[in-house]
């Protein structure tokens, strides 16, 4: 494990974010935690874990300091926002912002139940009280959540379309994704508005990445 810390360590300092000793020890567990029941549950087609490293955990961590900075122009700097992580899988961004983001209460959902049940064991284990799974289709759900965050779940249109139930009348779309969409995003309805696109740079990833911000208009 002492790999993994030095290289989750380099890679959040390449990311410029503050973290605490036991955050960083938190993201450790959780990659432990990803590693074994994935043989079991089938979580994620990354088997290594310094690739886990990379491909997951430093992919989901770069949207950190983008979601801090968001949250901090919230009234109250953000505190006891709700965010809802669709098509959570194996907790990806969803874990990594509870444990980034301790005054926010984060949901993940997931419509295979034994996902979801990952989620619950994440946040047992790692003493999340504002981390929670949840089995069901986002459609489903109401909100008002002040964030509702994907990565790599579906094409913009239907992340909207699902979650727009969701979503608080001033909130927004975290939405993350490899290149430039251009093509999603000109296929968006009129009432959304895609107002910044941001560039993120993963260490030890050489892959586009970006967060395409959005919000009901």
């Amino acid at each position: 494990m002492s790999d993994l810390a030095t290289s989750l360590r380099a890679g959040t300092q390449a990311l410029g974010l503050e973290l605490t000793d036991a955050q960083h020890q938190q993201l450790l567990d959780f990659l432990e935690l990803l590693r074994k029941w994935n043989k079991v549950y089938n979580l994620t087609a990354v088997r290594d874990p310094q690739e886990m490293l990379t491909h997951h955990l430093l992919d989901s961590l770069a949207a950190v300091a983008p979601l801090r900075r968001h949250l901090s122009g919230l009234a109250g700097q953000g505190a006891g926002a709700r965010l809802l992580d669709v098509g959570s899988g194996g907790g990806l961004p969803g874990v990594v912002f509870a444990i980034c983001c301790p005054g926010v209460q984060v949901h993940c959902v997931d419509t295979v139940a034994k996902k979801a049940a990952f989620i619950q064991q994440v946040a047992a284990t790692l003493q999340l009280p504002n981390l929670r799974g949840i089995h069901a289709r986002v459609e489903s759900l109401q909100g008002p959540y002040d964030v509702v965050s994907c990565r790599a779940f579906a094409s913009l249109s239907d992340f909207i379309g699902g979650s727009r139930a969701a979503i608080a009348v001033d909130g927004v779309w975290l939405a993350m994704k490899g290149k430039h969409p251009q093509e999603e995003i000109d296929a968006l309805p009129a009432d959304v508005q895609v107002f910044h696109v941001e560039q993120l740079n993963v260490p030890g990833l050489q892959a586009e990445r970006c967060i395409v911000w959005l919000r009901p208009v």
